[in-house]
């Protein structure tokens, strides 16, 4: 089992994705996950892909999508990880 620790900083906005990318400790290095403005809007009521609608919908859901986060860091041993909303379909 690796060791995950999620840092305790907001998430930056990426427009390119549009996504919001976090910083995590993996195994004691810093790595990163992102989550989509489409899985935040499809899974956590974001209302719209604006910076302000995708924080807000991700401070609501933070316990589940770090729980989907770990998941995927264990499952892929990857170290930066992009979720997507199809993750989270058979996840919740």
């Amino acid at each position: 089992m690796r060791q995950i620790d999620f840092v305790n900083v907001a998430p930056s906005y990426c427009p390119a994705g549009p996504s919001l990318q976090c910083p995590v400790h993996v195994d004691g290095s810093l790595a990163s996950y992102g989550i989509t403005a489409e899985a935040l809007e499809d899974h956590f009521g974001a209302r719209s892909y604006q910076f302000e609608d995708l924080m807000a919908a991700y401070e609501r859901h933070k316990a589940d999508i770090e729980s989907v986060a770990r998941s995927l860091f264990e499952l892929t041993g990857a170290r930066n990880v992009v979720l997507h909303s199809g993750h989270f379909r058979f996840a919740l």
